[in-house]
Formats: C-alpha cells, sequence, structure tokens
C-alpha cells in the first residue's frame, strides 16, 4: 500500500511538470554595454512564483525515493519564505500536512502564500534559530524535515536533464555570444550555485561562474577563508538569499569568484530595473543584477565581449511591505542614494563606478 501511494505521488509531481512551461530568458535593452549582453533567467514565472519552486520539487522527489515521505507524513521545512510557498505547493498536491518554521521577519504576502495552499507558518526570532525548531517538531509529529539547506545541493540532477543551467544553455543556442562568459548566482542554501557550477564542467564549457553574497552573510568570508564555523549573529536583509552558518549545500569548489554586494546597492538596482522592464522583482534580484553590471563593467575595461546570464528570482509583489516601502528601506536599508546615482552614470557611460 505504501508504495502504491508513492507511485502515485511521483507521477502527480511528474504530471504537474509536464504542466509546466520553462522560463522565459530576457535579454536586457542595454545599448551602452557595446559587445556584451545581459539576460535574465525569469523564475518568477513558475506556478509558486520563485527559483524555489525547481528545488521543492526536486526535493519532494529526492524524500519520495528515498523513501523519507509516506501517506499522510507531515513535512516541516525551515524557510525564509519562497521555499515554504514552493513546498506547500507541493504539499497540498500530494494531501500532505505541510509546517513552515521562518523568522517573524518574513515579508506578509509569503506568509500568506504558504497559508493559501493550507499549510501552517511556525515562527522564530532569529534565523538562526529555524534548523533546531524544525527537528524539533519533526520528531515530535513524527514528520520528515524536508531541509533544503543539507539536500538542495544532491536533490537536482546537475549532470543536466532538465535543470536550470541546462535550460540556459539551451536558451543562449541562438544568441549572439551563445557561451556566456559568466553566469552570476545569489546563495540562500547553495543548492542552485552547486548545479549550476557541476553542470559547467561537466559539460566542459568555458563559462565562469560567480557567486554574489549580501551582507550579514557568511559565504563569502567562506569562500576566502575556507573557515566552515563561520557563525553571524545577523540575518540577512535580503530575503531569500544569504545565510547566518555556512550550510552544507554551498559547494565551495565550483564557484570561480565571489563578490560582497551592500544591500543598499541590491535596492537601488531593483528600482533601475524597473524602469528598464516595467516590472518589480525581489531584491536577490537586484543582488544578482549589480553583481552582473559589475561584471560588464570588468570585462569591457579589459577589452572584452560576450555574455552573462543571472536570475529573476521572484516577483515584487511578494515585497510591497519592504523593497518598496521607502519606510521600511529607511528603518533597514538606509539611504541607498549613492548607489541610484552610480547607475544613473551607467546609463550613460556603460561603466559602474
Amino acid at each position: 500500500m505504501s508504495s502504491t501511494w508513492v507511485n502515485q505521488a511521483i507521477a502527480k509531481i511528474e504530471a504537474d511538470y509536464q504542466r509546466s512551461a520553462d522560463t522565459h530568458l530576457i535579454k536586457l535593452d542595454l545599448p551602452q554595454l557595446d559587445g556584451i549582453d545581459i539576460y535574465l533567467k525569469d523564475e518568477s514565472t513558475h506556478p509558486t512564483g520563485s527559483l524555489k519552486h525547481r528545488l521543492a520539487r526536486s526535493l519532494f522527489l529526492y524524500a519520495l525515493c528515498n523513501g523519507w515521505i509516506k501517506k499522510d507524513t507531515p513535512i516541516i521545512e525551515s524557510s525564509s519564505g519562497s521555499t515554504a510557498v514552493s513546498e506547500a505547493y507541493f504539499a497540498r498536491l500530494l494531501g500532505l500536512p505541510f509546517i513552515a518554521v521562518m523568522p517573524q521577519t518574513t515579508a506578509k504576502k509569503k506568509i500568506q502564500q504558504i497559508e493559501f495552499y493550507g499549510a501552517r507558518c511556525h515562527f522564530v526570532d532569529n534565523g538562526s534559530q529555524m534548523y533546531a525548531e524544525s527537528e524539533k517538531l519533526a520528531a515530535e509529529l513524527q514528520g520528515h524535515y524536508m531541509d533544503q539547506f543539507t539536500y538542495a545541493e544532491r536533490a537536482t540532477d546537475w549532470r543536466g536533464n532538465n535543470n536550470i543551467a541546462d535550460s540556459i544553455f539551451i536558451q543562449m543556442e541562438k544568441e549572439p555570444h551563445p557561451i556566456p562568459s559568466w553566469i552570476v548566482m545569489s546563495p540562500g542554501t547553495g543548492g542552485t550555485s552547486a548545479t549550476i557550477g557541476r553542470y559547467i564542467r561537466y559539460q566542459q564549457q568555458q563559462t565562469q561562474l560567480c557567486v554574489v553574497d549580501p551582507e550579514n552573510s557568511v559565504f563569502y568570508d567562506y569562500f576566502h577563508n575556507g573557515d566552515a564555523s563561520i557563525i553571524s549573529d545577523k540575518s540577512s536583509k535580503i530575503e531569500g538569499i544569504g545565510r547566518p552558518r555556512v550550510e552544507p549545500s554551498f559547494i565551495a569548489g565550483v564557484v570561480d569568484s565571489m563578490i560582497k554586494i551592500p544591500d543598499a546597492a541590491s535596492i537601488a538596482t531593483i528600482q533601475w530595473l524597473e524602469q528598464l522592464i516595467g516590472r518589480k522583482t525581489g531584491a536577490s534580484t537586484g543582488t544578482n543584477l549589480y553583481g552582473a553590471l559589475l561584471l560588464a563593467t570588468q570585462m569591457r575595461n579589459e577589452g572584452q565581449t560576450g555574455s552573462i546570464v543571472t536570475l529573476i528570482c521572484d516577483a515584487g509583489e511578494r515585497y510591497l511591505d519592504t523593497y518598496y516601502n521607502p519606510q521600511w528601506i529607511e528603518d533597514n536599508i538606509g539611504c541607498f542614494e549613492h548607489y541610484r546615482e552610480k547607475l544613473v552614470a551607467f546609463n550613460e557611460s556603460g561603466l559602474l563606478r
């Protein structure tokens, strides 16, 4: 009976995948970057609105095939929002109870979306408390702790099989510079950067992977000093990315370069991008794109041409009460006029100084 339910559950997830189209690759209109093209892989168009839809699907399939999830198994996840939204979607698809353990500061829109799928939110005061609280709940309820921060790097087939890296390279085939010079990604679990970096090496591509890290995150320091015991006593203000500890899914060996991006630069960039594409995006997209613009400047200074690909991680409508709220920005980020001026100057020169 158990194997029958698992087979049916896997079939439901696979059918859901067949009903879903791939996400778009948007080429930015930046004539000031002569010979350098920047693309955004728009992950906000997934059914649950973010990059994490891919991860949630993979985590459920991984756990089902490992025998960790059975009929009526409660699912628990530690998440700042987007992963929980996507996992709540798949839990409802399979008829499973779901609890998201998250910080009190999680955007209200994300909380509403999680609850929309019939899930429950369980709050902690600080992001660093999510792990232990999730393990505790799973033990009490005899449930399964999905643990995206451990399993993200291994749940997805990084060699191909329609993963995000495979999709990027297929969509780039007819572009002027079909093999990207850089792919830029910000880390939350580190799973997507692991998938992209491994895929690049397995396919023997010349593309380099740059990971951009927000403030109050330890990945950048770990990449440079190798100390996996680093702990930050502050949480990232850029939801969905940045972690107070080195997550098991972050594989530094597949990363070619890392850049630390100020939070104020991320906020300035999403406002700049909205003027360019007419849409709001989450602040992690600003982190990604600011890093891509820095790399484009580096390429121009070195006389290089080519392409850079990064991601729209989710839509900005989730953050109307935070990243698009002037009072919240003033209280949590501070003045970002300096970076807005840098982006205005970039519009003329094609150089981010």
